[in-house]
C-alpha cells in the first residue's frame, strides 16, 4: 500500500495548536481550532462520518464492511502540542536514509540530535528521520498519532479488502494541559474499548500509569510590623520553606526515583508574611500510596507548626488521574488484541509503563478501556524532538492489524 502518513504528518505539524496553561477556555487556545477544521476537511473528502464540539473534538466513524456485529473500537490522539516550547512556523525537515551521522539543526546549529544523547536513534539507520528546524518543537507529540489514525482510516477506506468492525476516531485538545478529555462525551464515542496512539518507540506498548493527585498547602502565619515583630509575628513563607526543607531528599523526589517508584514533587509557592501555598502534585503506581504521600507531607507541617504555635495550617486534595490498570487488568483482551497485532506486522512489542498521564488512563476509569500505543514520538516537548517515517508506517500497519482482529470477535 502506498502510506500517506508523513505527507499527513508534514502537513500537520505546521499548524500552531499550542496549549495554554494559563487559560480557562475551552479549547485553552483558539488556533487548536484551525487544525481541528482542517481535519473535518480530510474526513469529508473521505466521506467519512463525524461530528465536532466547541472545545474541537472531533468523533468520527467508519461503517463496519463485515456481515457480523462485532465490537466498536476507537483510536485517539490529541491536537495539541506543548507549552513547553514554541510551537510557531515550526519547519519539519525529512533527513532520508539516516546513517548514524549527528543531526544538525540548520536554524540553530548548537542544536544537534545524535545518538550519544539519543541511544535509539541508533536503531534507526536506513529510516527517514523527521525534525524540526532548531527553533521548535517538531510536534510528534501527538501529531504523529493524528497522521497514523488518519492514514489507518484513508487506508481502510480506500481498500475493502481490509475487513474490520466500525471504527471509531478520537482526536481531542489540550491534552498537554491536562484537559484531554474534559469536554469527552462517551454517548458520542458510544465505543466497547480503545488505544491511544500516544507513545514512543517502535513497539512500546503501555497499559499503567501513574496514579495522581494535586495537593495544595496553604499556611497561615501571623502579620506584624517588621520594627515592632519581635515574640508576635510568625512568617508564612519561612514556615513553607521550613516545611518543603523536611521532605525526603534522597527518596521520593522526581530526580532521586524511576521506573515503578512514585513521588513528592512541590512545583510552585505563593504567599507573603501572613499567607503562602505551596502546592504539590503526587505520583504512584499503587493508588494507595497517595495518601501515604498527603501524610507526610502533614505531618511535617504538623511538626514544624510546633515552633509556631499561633499558625494554622489547611490541606486540599484534587484526584488528576488514576492507573488505567485497576481497569485494564479486568479487560485483558484489550491488551492481547494490541499485542498479538504487532507480532502480526513483525513488530516485537515492549511493554512499559508511563511515569505520567494519558487520555487512556482517564477513559478506562470513565469505563472504556484505552491503553496506549507507540506513534514513534522521540525527544518530546523540545527542540530535539524527532520521529522516524517507518515507525509513523509501522503504526498504521498496527492499527489496521487491530481493526481486522477485532471484527474476528464477536460482539457481546
Amino acid at each position: 500500500m502506498k502510506y500517506t502518513v508523513l505527507d499527513k504528518f508534514l502537513d500537520y505539524v505546521k499548524f500552531d495548536t499550542q496549549a495554554d496553561p494559563t487559560s480557562d477556555t475551552f479549547p485553552s487556545s483558539s488556533k487548536q481550532l484551525i487544525l481541528s477544521k482542517h481535519i473535518c476537511g480530510e474526513l469529508d473528502a473521505l466521506g467519512i462520518h463525524y461530528t465536532t464540539n466547541e472545545a474541537g473534538y472531533i468523533y468520527a466513524t467508519l461503517p463496519s464492511n463485515v456481515s457480523k456485529p462485532t465490537p466498536t473500537i476507537f483510536f485517539c490522539a490529541h491536537l495539541d502540542t506543548a507549552p513547553d516550547c514554541s510551537g510557531t512556523d515550526v519547519k519539519p525537515i525529512v533527513h532520508h536514509n539516516y546513517q548514524g551521522q549527528d543531526i544538525i539543526l540548520p536554524d540553530d546549529i548548537t542544536q544537534i540530535i545524535s545518538t550519544k544523547q539519543y541511544p535509539i536513534l541508533a536503531n534507526k539507520i536506513g529510516n527517514d528521520i523527521v525534525t524540526a528546524s532548531g527553533l521548535t518543537l517538531l510536534g510528534s507529540d501527538d501529531k504523529s498519532g493524528v497522521a497514523i489514525i488518519m492514514d489507518s482510516l484513508y487506508q481502510m477506506v480506500h481498500d475493502p479488502s481490509l475487513p474490520h468492525g466500525e471504527v471509531k476516531a478520537l482526536l481531542t485538545t489540550d491534552e498537554e494541559i491536562g484537559k484531554g478529555v474534559a469536554k469527552v462525551d462517551l454517548t458520542v464515542l458510544n465505543a466497547d474499548f480503545g488505544y491511544t496512539l500516544d507513545s514512543g518507540d517502535l513497539g512500546w506498548f503501555e497499559d499503567e500509569n501513574f496514579s495522581a493527585d494535586s495537593l495544595t498547602l496553604h499556611i497561615r502565619g501571623v502579620s506584624a510590623h517588621p520594627g515592632y515583630a519581635q515574640g508576635t509575628m510568625e512568617h508564612s513563607i519561612k514556615i513553607a520553606a521550613e516545611v518543603v526543607g523536611r521532605l525526603p531528599k534522597l527518596t521520593l523526589t522526581p530526580e532521586s526515583t524511576n521506573k515503578k517508584q512514585g513521588f513528592i514533587h512541590p512545583n510552585n509557592i505563593e504567599g507573603g508574611l501572613e499567607q503562602t501555598t505551596v502546592s504539590f502534585i503526587l505520583r504512584d503506581f499503587e493508588t494507595e500510596k497517595l495518601t501515604e504521600y498527603k501524610n507526610i507531607i502533614q505531618h511535617i507541617t504538623e511538626e514544624v507548626l510546633l515552633n509556631y504555635p499561633s499558625s494554622t495550617f489547611e490541606i486540599k486534595v484534587k484526584n488528576q488521574y488514576r492507573n488505567m490498570k485497576d481497569v485494564l487488568d479486568k479487560h485483558p483482551h484489550v491488551a492481547k488484541i494490541a499485542v498479538e497485532a504487532m507480532k502480526n506486522v513483525n513488530i516485537t512489542p515492549v511493554l512499559g509503563s508511563i511515569r505520567g498521564g494519558t487520555d487512556g488512563a482517564v477513559l478506562s476509569h470513565l469505563g472504556v478501556p484505552c491503553p496506549n500505543i507507540f506513534a514513534g514520538e522521540q525527544a518530546i516537548h523540545s527542540k530535539h524532538e524527532w520521529c522516524s517515517v517507518q515507525d509513523m508506517q509501522k503504526g498504521v500497519d498496527t492499527v489496521i492489524e487491530i481493526a481486522r482482529l477485532v471484527s474476528e470477535m464477536d460482539k457481546k
